[in-house]
C-alpha cells in the first residue's frame, strides 16, 4: 500500500497572529484613493501610512511604539498638491522616505529621530520629470542615494538623490501604464509588469530590454512581477477567465513559465511580499481578508502552499516589516502591518519552538543597512550585492547621517568666492569660528537653494495653470 509522503519544510507549522487591541494604531483615515499600492510602509522605527487629506495629499509616520488611539491633529507629511499613490523607506537610512503623488512630483523626507512633533511640508528634495501622476518609488536595495519612480506618463526615471538629479529615464519601453517594478537583488536589472500584459527584464544602465514576455497571464487585470533571490520571476495575475494565478519564470528564458497555479476567483489584485531569507512568497490581495504563504524551492511543484492566515475584515493595504525589524527571541519570520478603513493592525508570523537559543537555520544573515555601493559607483556600472548582517544578538540600530542633497551647478562660483574670503578678512579668526562661519553660510545656502526651488516650482505650476486657462478660453 503507498503512503503519501509529507514534505518536509520548517515553514510548515508557520503561524499567524494578529495583535491585542491596545497594540493596533486607531482612528487613522486610510487613503481612499483608486491605485493598487500597498498605502503603507514600515521599518524598524517607523509605520508610515497614506491618509485621507483635503486639500493636497499626506501620509502619518508613527513611532512603531505610538500605539492606541491617533488624535485627528496628529502631525502629518504634507507637502505634495495631490493624493499620496505610494510611499518606500530608505534601506540605508531609516529616517529618510520617498512618496510619490497625483501631482506629478516625487518628494523625498527627513523624519526627526523620535518622529514628528509638528507637520512636515519641506522635503529634503523635490524630484520633478513626470508629466503624468507618479504611483510607484523604490529605492535601489543596496546603492545609497538611488530613486527609482514610474509614472503614468509611462516612463521609468532613476534619480541620484543626493544631487537631485534624474540620471536614467527609460521612456520607450512602456506603451501603457506600469503596474509594477522590482529591482534585482544587487540592483543591476528591474522587472516590470505593465497593462500591455508583458513582464519585460530592463538593464537601466544600458537602457536595453533583456528578456520580455508577452501574456505573462492573460486576464485584463493589474499583474504583479518580483525579482527573487536567485534571479528568478514571481508573478501574480488573472486568467482569460478572471481567476487569480501565481507563475515562476526562469528569468534568462520566459517562453514558458517553470509553474503556473490557479487560486480563486476575487478580483483583488494580489500583492506579493518576498522574503529572501527564507525564499517564502507571502501573497495579500487587496479587499481580501486573508494572507496566504509559499516556499519556493527546487523541487516540483515549485511553488509550495503553506498556509493562510484570515481574519474577518478585508484589507486596504499593507505594510511589510524588513527582516532587521523583527523579535527573533519570539521565532517571528514576518510581520504585516494591515490597513483596516480606520485602523492599522500588526500580524504577527512565528515559527513555533520548544528551544530558547536563536534558531540560526530561521535567521540566517539578513541584508543589513549599509549600501554597498555609493550612487555615482552605480550609475557608472559597478554593482555590489547586499552587505549582510547577523540577527543573533538582535538588531541595534545605529545613528543614521541626515541625507544632504547637494544640487550640482548650483551657485558653483558665488558661494566658493564668498567662502574663500573669510580667510582674508579674518586672519586672525580661530578655527572654530570658521567652521561656525561655514556652518553658518551652508544653512544660509541651504535655505536660499529650498526657496529657490520653491519658486521654480510654483513658476512651472503658474505655466501650466496658463495653459489650461488658455485651453478653457480657446
Amino acid at each position: 500500500m503507498s503512503r503519501r509522503v509529507v514534505r518536509q519544510s520548517k515553514f510548515r507549522h508557520v503561524f499567524g497572529q494578529a495583535v491585542r487591541n491596545d497594540q493596533c494604531y486607531d482612528d487613522i483615515r486610510v487613503s481612499r484613493v483608486t491605485w493598487d499600492s500597498s498605502f503603507c510602509a514600515v521599518n524598524p522605527k517607523f509605520v508610515a501610512i497614506i491618509i485621507d487629506a483635503s486639500g493636497g495629499g499626506a501620509f502619518l509616520v508613527l513611532p512603531l511604539n505610538k500605539t492606541g488611539r491617533i488624535d485627528k491633529a496628529y502631525p502629518t507629511v504634507c507637502g505634495h498638491t495631490g493624493p499620496v499613490l505610494d510611499i518606500d523607506w530608505c534601506p540605508h537610512n531609516d529616517h529618510v522616505i520617498a512618496s510619490g503623488s497625483e501631482d506629478c512630483t516625487v518628494m523625498v523626507w527627513q523624519i526627526p529621530e523620535h518622529g514628528l512633533e509638528g507637520s512636515l511640508s519641506e522635503p529634503v528634495v523635490v524630484l520633478e520629470g513626470h508629466s503624468k501622476r507618479v504611483g510607484i518609488v523604490s529605492w535601489h536595495p543596496t546603492a545609497r542615494n538611488v530613486l527609482l519612480s514610474a509614472g503614468c506618463d509611462n516612463q521609468v526615471v532613476i534619480w541620484n538623490v543626493g544631487t537631485g538629479e534624474a540620471m536614467i529615464s527609460l521612456d520607450d519601453m512602456h506603451p501603457d501604464v506600469i503596474f509594477s517594478v522590482s529591482w534585482s537583488r544587487n540592483g543591476s536589472l528591474l522587472c516590470t509588469a505593465c497593462k500591455d500584459k508583458k513582464v519585460r527584464i530592463i538593464d537601466p544602465r544600458k537602457r536595453k530590454i533583456v528578456v520580455e514576455k508577452d501574456k505573462a497571464h492573460e486576464g485584463a487585470r493589474p499583474m504583479r512581477a518580483i525579482f527573487l533571490a536567485d534571479g528568478n520571476i514571481f508573478t501574480t495575475g488573472f486568467s482569460r477567465m478572471s481567476e487569480r494565478q501565481l507563475a515562476l519564470w526562469k528569468s534568462d528564458n520566459m517562453n514558458e513559465p517553470i509553474c503556473v497555479q490557479e487560486m480563486d476567483t476575487s478580483n483583488g489584485v494580489l500583492l506579493p511580499f518576498y522574503d529572501p531569507d527564507t525564499n517564502i512568497v507571502y501573497l495579500c490581495g487587496k479587499g481580501d481578508s486573508s494572507i496566504r504563504y509559499f516556499e519556493i524551492t527546487d523541487e516540483a511543484p515549485y511553488v509550495h502552499y503553506l498556509n493562510t492566515f484570515s481574519t474577518k475584515e478585508p484589507q486596504r493595504g499593507m505594510g511589510y516589516m524588513p527582516k532587521r525589524g523583527l523579535d527573533v527571541n519570539k521565532c517571528e519570520i514576518a510581520r504585516f502591518y494591515k490597513l483596516h478603513e480606520r485602523k492599522c493592525e500588526p500580524i504577527i508570523m512565528t515559527v513555533p519552538r520548544k528551544s530558547d537559543l536563536f534558531q540560526d537555520d530561521l535567521y540566517p544573515d539578513t541584508a543589513g543597512p549599509d549600501p554597498a555601493l555609493e550612487a555615482e559607483e552605480w550609475f557608472a556600472g559597478k554593482n555590489g550585492g547586499p552587505i549582510l548582517i547577523s540577527l543573533k544578538d538582535g538588531y541595534v540600530s545605529t545613528k543614521n547621517r541626515d541625507l544632504k542633497v547637494v544640487k550640482t551647478n548650483i551657485l558653483e562660483s558665488k558661494p566658493a568666492s564668498k567662502v574663500e574670503s573669510i580667510p582674508t578678512i579674518q586672519k586672525h579668526a580661530s578655527p572654530q569660528s570658521t567652521v561656525k562661519m561655514e556652518d553658518k553660510l551652508e544653512e544660509v545656502l541651504r535655505e536660499f537653494k529650498s526657496l529657490r526651488d520653491r519658486v521654480i516650482l510654483q513658476d512651472r505650476r503658474i505655466a501650466r495653470l496658463e495653459e489650461q486657462v488658455a485651453k478653457v478660453t480657446m
